[in-house]
């Protein structure tokens, strides 16, 4: 019975797509990888140049990429019973690396110069040099993007100088939910074994809802492996790495394989790390572990149709530095996180549309110990979060519609109160459409959406809350359009508009008690309004054989913007904070400028610049990056230096604490090599090589510690190398 109803299901009609990839002089490419990005299925090239793939009709994205040519992208229609021709794909030579398609700026494939809001993904070699236990920290190698930094371990992604709550996490499109308003729960996501990370610089609620204020950061998995109708077969592969600043060490492993229409993968890394050191010394209590891992299995289906079951683990004990705790004492406060995730996704052709669908379980802890008044440990909170969600999207051609909801409910226990027991049940509907006439000069895209939220909060007397109701509804909108005066010809200037919008937090609405890791006492305000954003977008891209640049420039006005300030008032010697709303303005821009200058040798540089003004207090808005400036060079993938300036602040908020400029230089290599018969990648990076005493204006340990001083990193992966 089962065989039969998944057959009914999945199996459709299929035809085979065939085609050729050549060079500029029409000689065939071997070993390009033909993406089919609306599936996540992918085929490489023959020695011939030529590939082929079934697919059941319908629209879809093809990305074509091969190391040393420029990436292209290709949007092809399979009509039902009508044979389709033989594409011909010419690649152009190139030595720099962007990734042509976005998946996450219209939750389907998006060739990225076709966005009117900016879209980076950072894959390949850059991204296995860059992976590390923190994503934010991975990620500021991305423009526009920084991290609130508690040590090494710990970070929280700063997008256009929007953080917290107001950059959304997604995991291949789902939602990761977690205590946003913590800045020492950083997102729960490995980076050993993804195969990109996507980020939308700028408002997204009308595709993902509340919190995509700022921006979007998503992390997608390596599609599962495909038999493709030969035969069965298993593979291994591995990760070491280590650094010397803090004696890190992090192996890993996967092994992965496939059966008829069924590919599976089993993969986890481990990594321990000891005290950090500083020019000036070492950091007591700032050691970590964790151990990360995944299992998936999914089956794919000729017509197009695909199922996958994919289970994730995330924890760590992470330890914190204390601002007053005397030289070389032993133990302190550390957080312990941990995040389980059930994933289920599905899609399969309807007609001449495509239904997709994500659900996903996931429970997400953390916990806080730290020594009581008599010495002993305890725990000074202990935070559950289990949220289920489900996305339902229909999309035909450049149309979206989809419809979300989520279920969650916050557990909280331990001495200090923190948040009370609540519990949010949200929906959404929304519709998305893009346009592309027939001239291929101009692309518009539009979307609106509208959410509905129900938060019940328990009666929780240590608090002061008493048990309450609010229900809240908001809507999103953005329109684009992308213009490209000459097709093909490399230049496009676009314009994006956009409402966003973001629901208070429940520390914003309920918060009452000492905030101990800030030295002051804190006070919600369960009235606060959803926060508000309107913003406007403008860009200039030119992308040609030799070179690329990239301007940005953007405003985002916002009403009932949350922030805290203080009051006359002191509780246990603590000054009493407050959570309070007033409109608020943000603006910058960033410039990226990439030069192929011969031989493989490749120039970049980048600026980026935010600007924040509480516009009825008057005063900056606090914690907002300094500006920053990159220049760097790289050679075939083999060697690297980049020096990385940031300028002093020069507008403070009262609650800032200021730092002085500072430049550090990184140097980076790399090869591929054979060790024991296969085939390996080693890399070997030197951060802040010249071991520059500084302080990031974004650490949490500025006022009282230096950052990190010189970290010597070697990496040795084999298998699954791009």
């Amino acid at each position: 019975m089962l065989p039969l109803l998944l057959s009914v299901l999945f199996v459709l009609p299929a035809d085979t797509v065939t085609g050729r990839v050549v060079d500029a002089s029409g000689q065939p490419v071997a070993q390009v990888i033909v993406e089919v990005t609306d599936l996540g299925r992918s085929v490489t090239t023959g020695a011939d140049g030529a590939f082929r793939i079934a697919l059941a009709p319908g629209r879809y994205t093809l990305a074509v990429r091969r190391q040393g040519f420029a990436p292209a992208v290709r949007e092809i229609t399979v009509a039902s019973g009508q044979p389709s021709g033989a594409l011909d794909i010419v690649l152009t030579p190139s030595a720099l690396r962007l990734e042509p398609v976005t998946v996450t700026a219209t939750r389907q494939a998006l060739a990225s110069a076709s966005s009117p809001l900016p879209a980076d993904a950072l894959a390949g070699n850059d991204l296995r040099r860059a992976q590390g236990v923190s994503l934010a920290h991975v990620v500021e190698a991305l423009p526009g993007v920084r991290a609130i930094t508690t040590g090494s371990q710990i970070g929280k992604p700063v997008i256009r100088g929007f953080s917290g709550a107001r950059v959304l996490m997604l995991e291949n499109g789902s939602r990761l939910e977690d205590y946003s308003w913590s800045d020492e729960d950083g997102p729960s996501v490995e980076t050993a074994f993804v195969r990109r990370i996507e980020v939308i610089r700028g408002p997204a609620s009308v595709l993902y809802g509340s919190d995509a204020l700022g921006g979007v950061i998503n992390v997608i998995p390596e599609a599962l492996p495909d038999a493709a109708g030969g035969p069965a077969f298993m593979r291994t592969g591995f990760t070491l790495s280590a650094a010397s600043n803090n004696v890190e060490i992090a192996p890993g492993a996967q092994v992965e394989g496939a059966r008829g229409n069924m590919g599976w993968r089993v993969a986890a890394i481990g990594r321990h790390a000891s005290n950090l050191h500083t020019p000036a010394g070492e950091l007591d209590n700032t050691g970590y572990g964790a151990f990360n891992g995944d299992a998936a299995a999914g089956w794919r289906w000729p017509s197009g149709s695909a199922l996958s079951v994919r289970v994730v683990h995330y924890g760590g004990e992470f330890k914190l530095l204390e601002a007053n705790a005397p030289p070389g004492e032993t133990g302190g406060p550390e957080r312990k996180a941990g995040d389980e995730r059930l994933q289920i996704t599905g899609q399969r052709p309807w007609g001449h549309w495509r239904l997709e669908a994500k659900a996903q379980l996931q429970r997400h802890s953390l916990i806080e110990i730290a020594d009581d008044t008599t010495g002993t440990e305890s725990e000074q909170f202990n935070l559950m979060l289990q949220t289920g969600s489900l996305d339902v999207l229909l999309h035909h051609g450049g149309t979206t519609f989809g419809i979300t909801t989520i279920g969650q409910h916050n557990d909280a226990s331990g001495r200090e109160p923190i948040v009370p027991d609540a519990s949010v049940l949200s929906g959404a509907a929304f519709a998305f459409e893009r346009w592309s006439p027939g001239s291929g000069r101009w692309t518009l895209l539009a979307g609106v959406r509208a959410d509905a939220r129900r938060l019940s909060a328990d009666r929780d007397d240590s608090l002061g809350v008493v048990a309450q109701d609010r229900n809240s509804q908001a809507w999103s909108g953005n329109a684009g359009i992308v213009f490209t005066p000459v097709p093909g010809g490399g230049l496009s200037l676009s314009l994006n508009v956009g409402r966003a919008w973001r629901a208070p937090t429940l520390f914003e609405l309920f918060a009452n008690g000492p905030h101990i890791g800030e030295a002051r006492y804190e006070l919600g305000d369960s009235t606060m309004k959803p926060e508000a954003s309107r913003g406007v977008d403008l860009g200039v891209r030119w992308s040609g054989r030799r070179a690329r640049l990239e301007l940005a420039a953007y405003h985002n006005r916002m009403s009932d913007y949350i922030y805290i300030t203080p009051t006359v008032l002191v509780i246990d010697s603590l000054p009493v904070y407050q959570y309070r709303q007033a409109e608020a303005e943000m603006l910058g821009g960033e410039a990226v400028l990439e030069a192929d200058i011969g031989r493989g040798l490749v120039a970049r540089s980048r600026v980026e610049v935010v600007r924040g003004t509480n516009l009825a207090a008057h005063e900056p808005l606090p914690l907002l990056p300094p500006l920053r400036a990159m220049v760097g060079f790289g050679w075939r993938d083999r060697f690297t230096v980049d020096v990385d300036a940031y300028d002093r602040p020069r507008r403070l908020n009262p609650l800032d604490i200021a730092t002085p400029g500072y430049a550090l230089v990184h140097l980076g290599g790399g090869a591929d090599v054979r060790l024991f018969g296969r085939a390996m990648r080693l890399d070997v990076s030197l951060r802040n090589a010249f071991n520059q005493r500084y302080r990031s204006f974004l650490s949490r340990y500025k006022a009282f510690a230096f950052d990190p001083g010189r970290n010597l990193i070697v990496r040795l992966s084999s298998g699954f190398v791009d």
